[in-house]
């Protein structure tokens, strides 16, 4: 009888000996991950759907796509592979997975020699382009902020001829700083096939601009756009570059691109003004944020019509606003000139997608959830094509539609870790932790990745909420572990860094508490409140490690300090003041007016995400079991259907 082995890159599969050897050495994997492969090898080049894979390899058992989904991650990361940038697992966006290297098919037996057969993946024809900035090739400071301007325009241009998978810019600069910054690795990151590369070069009050569409590997030029003429008229000089790309690649005149910014206003200085802003607001520094406001303001005070600009000062806005989102008493007027500008854009221009999805986001923290599930919906119809329209309906819906956003997101930008956050959240507000868990793990994963390369859109609050799953289920340790790495990875200039190294640093505190190490928990509160001085839950920790000294007069002072929090909080965020009060009540033993009070905030609250992290809180942990407690988590499930 033969005896079969597979041979791909550095990897032997030896199916009679059921393992997998690389170099010599065998590899530490579960039997499902070689069941997988196997599975992946024996149908090497042709798509095998997930239906396929649940079937052949959970075949009597009523598991979800979640499971499949974190089996694959780590076999990935048995084999060294990168779902972005895949060398031999091609995820197939809401199909499956093809098996994309070459493969050798060797049969042996006793009485002959070894037969090889190869077989090569076809992969399909992936028509993807990456737009490089432009080079500023006479280096005039005053003409820079067209480097990326121009790499935008013909972005949404090229998207409009529907020929290409356009990257997203956004991806784009993350590649460029993950990278040396070539071509060929830019590329490569992303999965193109082609990239557009390109110059200018200005000369008193006129532009030159030059492009190429390269195929990447081979080297080989498929359509090239020289364009010059006075700066004034950048906007047609732009056009220009993708119609004679469309001409030298026989496909007619190019479509307008609606979604380009060109389009939006007549003025040179408002477009400028426009492009400094985005620069500035897509690094999520909070030191840049006030720059990004005034350009979106001095963008609008140049052309009062200028509907992008008015859906970048919101953006802008509702950032700075995010920045003072954990304070007892957030930035509200923040919020308030972000909604009002959010609809003047939508006013201005209806069929602008990014006005919507704007809106949309502003509307989730001014806690007007309906609303905000509908125009988000009206993004995505409106350009179905872009992940942030997903990732922004996501942030806006519940249950399963926002589980469904996130995968739609994933599957346009898969290394867009924060989807994973948003399906977490719904696994939990569920009481699915296992569930919960392994979204998390593959997306901190993720994140982990994200924070070495130096990734545009690096996630935060992964490896926190992974730890408060685990210390849900008692596994204090690896909870005290997830959180430290939070804590590293919590960068205080970026957006949320802050808070989320106060978060970890309080449910590290939370944990030392239940294991009773006091001393190591004060220490933590002390800590967090130096980050938030009024973050109420601290308080509440701080109360109790201090009573476990003997610290009473001291524990007794703070608890009026942290009534007078709460009845600021019941003014600016009432669902968390009710979130605090009940922790209060738990911890003085006072179980069932703890349910009562978080049982009426459900009734109350908006549709939507309100107290998702109940069935984690670590200072609720001890009302497990409750009967009326019991009761609100099954409310809260059924929200979150």
């Amino acid at each position: 009888m033969a005896d079969l082995q597979y041979r791909f890159g550095p990897f032997v599969v030896d199916r009679a000996r059921y393992r997998v050897l690389r170099d010599g050495t065998v590899l530490a994997l579960t039997p499902k991950l070689l069941d997988l492969l196997l599975h992946l090898l024996d149908h090497a080049g042709a798509l095998v759907t997930k239906e396929q894979l649940l079937d052949a390899l959970w075949p009597d058992a009523n598991v979800t796509d979640n499971a499949l989904a974190q089996a694959m991650s780590e076999l990935r990361d048995a084999l060294g592979d990168d779902a972005g940038t895949p060398h031999f697992i091609k995820t197939v966006a809401r199909r499956g997975y093809r098996f994309i290297a070459p493969v050798d098919r060797i049969e042996t037996t006793a009485d002959q020699p070894a037969r090889t057969q190869t077989t090569t993946a076809a992969p399909a024809v992936d028509r993807a382009i990456a737009v490089m900035d432009f080079v500023n090739v006479t280096g005039d400071a005053h003409s820079a902020w067209l480097s990326a301007g121009i790499a935008e325009t013909v972005t949404g241009d090229l998207r409009a001829m529907d020929r290409f998978r356009v990257v997203d810019r956004g991806r784009v600069m993350e590649a460029i700083r993950g990278t040396d910054g070539s071509v060929h690795q830019v590329a490569a990151r992303l999965g193109a096939t082609f990239a557009v590369v390109g110059s200018y070069q200005t000369n008193a009050d006129r532009i030159r601009i030059t492009a190429r569409i390269v195929n990447v590997e081979s080297g080989e030029a498929r359509a090239d756009a020289k364009v010059d003429g006075p700066i004034a008229a950048i906007f047609e000089l732009q056009d220009q570059v993708v119609a004679q790309f469309s001409k030298e690649l026989g496909l007619g005149a190019a479509p307008a691109a609606r979604d380009s910014a060109a389009r939006e206003t007549p003025s040179l200085e408002a477009y400028r003004a426009y492009t400094e802003a985005w620069l500035h607001l897509e690094a999520l520094d909070v030191r840049e944020i006030p720059e990004a406001i005034t350009d979106f303001q001095r963008a609008i005070a140049i052309d009062p019509g200028y509907a992008l600009a008015f859906t970048g000062l919101a953006s802008a806005q509702l950032a700075a606003y995010e920045a003072t989102r954990a304070d007892t008493t957030p930035a509200s007027q923040l919020l308030n000139d972000a909604l009002a500008h959010a609809r003047r854009a939508v006013a201005l221009d209806a069929a602008l997608a990014e006005a919507h999805a704007t809106l949309a986001f502003v509307l989730v923290s001014a806690w007007q959830t309906s609303e905000a599930v509908q125009v988000a919906r009206r993004a995505v119809t409106l350009e179905p094509t872009n992940w942030r329209h997903f990732f922004r309906l996501g942030h806006a819906a519940w249950g399963d539609e926002r589980i469904r956003a996130a995968t739609n997101a994933l599957a346009l930008y898969p290394d867009f870790a924060f989807a994973h956050f948003q399906m977490a959240m719904v696994h939990v507000a569920r009481g699915h932790l296992r569930d919960a868990e392994a979204v998390l793990r593959q997306g901190a994963a993720v994140q982990d990745r994200q924070v070495t390369r130096g990734d545009r859109y690096p996630a935060l609050g992964l490896h926190w909420l992974l730890g408060l799953v685990r210390l849900a289920q008692g596994d204090t340790e690896e909870a005290l572990k997830e959180f430290e790495s939070e804590e590293a990875r919590a960068l205080p200039h970026r957006l949320y860094g802050r808070e989320y190294e106060m978060s970890a640093v309080h449910a590290r505190g939370a944990c030392l508490l239940r294991l009773g190490r006091h001393a190591e928990a004060i220490d933590c509160f002390t800590r967090s409140l130096e980050l938030y001085p009024e973050h109420a839950p601290s308080h509440i920790g701080l109360v109790l490690a201090l009573r476990a000294t003997g610290s009473a007069d001291r524990a007794a002072s703070i608890s009026t300090t942290l009534q007078e929090i709460v009845r600021s909080l019941s003014a600016s965020r009432p669902i968390e003041a009710v979130l605090v009060e009940s922790q209060i009540l738990a911890t003085e033993g006072r179980l069932e007016e703890a349910g009562v009070v978080l049982s009426k905030m459900l009734e109350s609250a908006p549709p939507g995400f309100a107290a998702w992290t109940l069935p984690v809180e670590p200072l609720l942990l001890q009302l497990q079991g409750n009967e009326r407690f019991t009761a609100v988590l099954r409310a809260l499930a059924g929200r979150a259907r």
